[in-house]
């Protein structure tokens, strides 16, 4: 087990040899020393510009501000909330305004698409661009901070099954021992390069930095356009660490890998969705000297699982077992333990568990509970709504979900988003969004409307109406239109009959 004494977040900056590449940028490469010093200079900036505790987000793509801000905001003593940069106005209006942000700091583009009501009066809105030239001019440096392991350092929002995104509140302990976990079961070294290819918004996408820098490696930061991108990066930097959701890998395993890609991949890691089996075949068989590793997990508890890379030929579809520091139980209905073969809810406890919901105590409660009695580690629990069974040789294995997430290309999508602004457009009366299982995305989004009015082309309007107030991974991939929708005794809409009347 390795250590378990968590740190500041910012002290993961520099861990690795002083002169080793450390974020490998378009236009330069940073050592881990001038690592150090970046976030120094970053941090001396933030701490001189908000007061401590105040949130600062991050709304641009992948590059070096994006990458330093979580161990830069974690050094100055600040909460770093980063929004994912497919995000729309009013997604990103929300947020703001949810994490009572002072300071935003994005591309000219995304931030010229905001309006005047869409930042709160006290958010200052700057272009990433100008960031380091503002850090430099004014010359603080911050040094390695002190701060209380416990005190909050970033708020990941991310899309419930209801409602608006929720705010997941993560201690320095919560990502410290994130990052010592992974890299630990990942076996990760200071030689080893990763490919960060997933939104640093995704708990799993910060992870790609945090697990590499801890072990003292080096990321290769991407946005890539189209699959092969991947792959040809992959070649350039001999990348042995490769992160991604199902969806993404479908896409690869239909590319050419160059041979030299191919040659440096140690691992494969996998989380956002289960690997079907063919999928599992095709990986293994286009690398068959590089580590699969799937892995399940909960923005509210990082991660939960993962299986060990030699018993994936063997059992392709398990879940695994749990991760340094984490304990996962599996509780039956009456809220005993269930055993062998029984299937329960995956509850989740350890120093892993995030401090709840920003400012939602409501919600807090629903999901963050004291741990059962039964529970090695007492404290705070979080109740994951998934439905899984423990097999007499103590692999877990996946059931279902209690709610109705929509899980589509590796995002987490709440049904009520996409039924708001379909009602909001004004074209329709009612509206019902569902995930229909698909083999590349993991789930279609379907979109079950009864039209309000008349109109000659309601289709094109609607989509209008979405693609302006939606990104694009939320765009249903199928509009059915309804004259009625059927009703359950209470008068609700009957989502279970509309889902089996379409396959979902």
């Amino acid at each position: 087990m390795p250590d378990s004494t968590p740190q500041p977040l910012d002290r993961l900056a520099g861990r690795g040899r002083d002169d080793a590449p450390a974020l490998v940028l378009r236009e330069r490469t940073l050592t881990h020393a001038e690592l150090r010093k970046r976030v120094g200079l970053l941090a001396g900036w933030l701490a001189g510009r908000v007061p401590a505790g105040a949130r600062v987000a991050s709304w641009a793509a992948k590059g070096e501000l994006t990458c330093l801000l979580p161990l830069a905001a974690a050094r100055a003593g600040v909460v770093h909330v980063p929004i994912n940069p497919l995000l729309k106005r009013a997604q990103v209006a929300h947020i703001l305004a949810d994490s009572g942000a002072v300071l935003l700091m994005g591309t000219r583009a995304r931030l010229a698409t905001l309006e005047d009501a869409d930042l709160p009066p006290a958010c200052s809105p700057i272009d990433e661009a100008d960031v380091f030239a503002l850090a430099e001019a004014q010359g603080d440096h911050a040094g390695p901070s002190a701060h209380d392991p416990d005190a909050l350092a970033a708020i990941l929002y991310t899309s419930g099954s209801t409602g608006r995104p929720k705010g997941v509140m993560l201690s320095h302990a919560n990502m410290w021992l994130g990052a010592v976990s992974v890299a630990h079961y990942l076996g990760m070294a200071e030689d080893d390069v990763t490919l960060a290819v997933l939104p640093l918004s995704f708990d799993y996408g910060q992870s790609q930095l945090l697990s590499t820098w801890y072990a003292g490696g080096c990321v290769v930061p991407l946005d890539y356009l189209f699959p092969r991108d991947v792959a040809k990066a992959c070649a350039r930097h001999a990348v042995t660490t490769l992160a991604a959701v199902p969806p993404l890998w479908l896409q690869l395993t239909d590319v050419e890998w160059p041979a030299e890609a191919i040659g440096s991949m140690r691992r494969l890691t996998n989380s956002g969705g289960a690997l079907t089996l063919d999928l599992v075949r095709n990986l293994r068989g286009m690398f068959p000297q590089s580590q699969l590793f799937p892995m399940y997990g909960l923005t509210e508890a990082f991660r939960s699982t993962y299986l060990d890379p030699v018993l994936v030929d063997t059992h392709p579809t398990s879940m695994g077992r749990a991760i340094p520091f984490a304990e996962i139980l599996v509780l039956a209905d009456d809220g005993s333990l269930a055993g062998p073969g029984q299937e329960g809810e995956l509850v989740h406890c350890g120093p892993l568990v995030a401090q709840g919901y920003w400012q939602d105590a409501e919600r807090t409660a629903e999901r963050f509970k004291p741990a059962p009695a039964m529970s090695e580690y007492g404290g705070t629990a979080v109740w994951s709504g998934d439905r899984v069974l423990r097999g007499a040789d103590g692999l877990l294995h996946f059931v279902g979900r209690r709610d109705a997430m929509i899980k589509s290309a590796g995002n987490r999508i709440s049904p009520q988003e996409i039924e708001s602004a379909a009602v909001a457009s004004g074209l329709v009366a009612e509206a019902v969004a569902l995930g229909v299982q698909d083999e590349r995305l993991g789930h279609a989004i379907h979109l079950v409307v009864r039209p309000a009015g008349d109109s000659d082309d309601p289709e094109s309007g609607l989509r209008k109406a979405l693609q302006k107030e939606l990104p694009n991974f939320m765009q249903p991939h199928v509009i059915h239109w309804r004259d009625t929708l059927p009703l359950n005794p209470n008068g609700k809409l009957d989502r279970t009959a509309i889902a089996t009347e379409i396959g979902a």
